[in-house]
């Protein structure tokens, strides 16, 4: 929608054109003409009026005619169009609906009429720009979301992939620099921390699938929280048997005495929360943890899809034999 309103009036009579322009001139619009229907065409497409007065006895092409042609035009935005004649017959009503006119006023043109017409297509033209441009603009926005979707869904399986073994406070940090090469084979002097359970194997052994699973989803349950809350590396599970790294993939301060924090830790959450209620049950589990610290080589090991993050070295076998 233009400001001012452009209309463009269309009739081969001179006189019809003036008239029209006077009483339109006094209302601030931007009026322009034409004299005929191939004028017209040719005004309509340069200028992109927003109404359109268009008289519907002309020579070369009539009114009903330019305006099927102007509708016909997907190229072109909407272009409302009153058709002005003199023939006031139904029949020509209708054709002139039919051919996709939006009004219609009927010579002589009452001055009252031709301003009320004027003004409510107008609005029409406004609100139809304004419906059109906020459909644009969320068309724009579904395009932004689903673009920020599916990058938030990588960033999400990316996320999933680096917490299986590491801390979320430092699988979010690589995430955040955009560079997981810290995860690639190298060597540094780590912390390790091993622990188990005492008498699991023959628990195991002994007692119905769903009791072994009950005990482990308590149990890692209570290490991982302290896991998470010290900031290790979950290098492996393996049934009561969990590894943890410390100062690796990214270094951190004083990780032996992390390390043993740690492990007390676990050791007291172990035996106040869970073998109280795992002798209620009848079972004799006790927990047993290593620490030690010396050089290890790390990095992702496995094959594409699953990966683990592991720790080779003595270091690793020392932690599990003082366990």
């Amino acid at each position: 929608m233009h400001n001012p309103p452009r209309i463009l009036i269309v009739d081969d009579n001179e006189t019809n054109r003036d008239i029209l322009v006077t009483r339109l001139g006094t209302h601030g619009y931007e009026l322009s003409q034409a004299a005929d229907g191939e004028e017209a065409l040719t005004a309509a497409k340069a200028q992109l009026p927003d109404l359109i007065l268009l008289d519907v006895m002309m020579p070369k092409l009539d009114g009903f005619e330019v305006c099927r042609r102007l509708k016909g035009d997907a190229t072109l935005p909407f272009m409302p169009i009153i058709l002005v004649t003199a023939k006031a017959d139904s029949k020509d009503i209708v054709t002139g609906l039919e051919a996709g006119a939006d009004e219609y006023l009927t010579k002589p043109i009452d001055q009252l009429a031709l301003v009320a017409r004027v003004k409510s297509v107008l609005r029409l033209k406004e609100l139809h720009d304004k419906v059109s441009a906020q459909a644009a603009d969320l068309a724009v926005w579904n395009r932004t979301l689903e673009e920020r979707v599916a990058h938030q869904l990588a960033e999400i399986e990316r996320i999933s992939r680096l917490k299986r073994f590491l801390s979320p406070q430092v699988a979010e940090l690589i995430l955040s620099s955009g560079d997981d090469r810290v995860l690639e084979s190298h060597r540094r002097a780590v912390t390790v921390v091993f622990c188990d359970l005492r008498g699991f194997t023959p628990f195991a052994e002994t007692s119905e699938p769903e009791e072994v699973m009950t005990v482990l989803r308590d149990y890692h349950a209570v290490l991982g929280a302290l896991i998470h809350q010290y900031e290790g590396t979950v290098e492996r599970f393996a049934g009561d048997g969990v590894m943890i790294l410390f100062n690796d993939p990214l270094p951190c301060p004083d990780p032996s005495v992390r390390a043993v924090r740690m492990a007390v830790d676990m050791r007291d959450r172990v035996a106040a929360e869970l073998q109280p209620k795992w002798r209620k049950q009848g079972h004799e589990l006790g927990f047993g943890v290593g620490v030690a610290h010396g050089y290890a080589t790390l990095g992702r090991i496995g094959f594409e899809g699953r990966f683990d993050y592991s720790a080779i070295g003595t270091v690793v076998n020392l932690a599990a034999r003082q366990d």
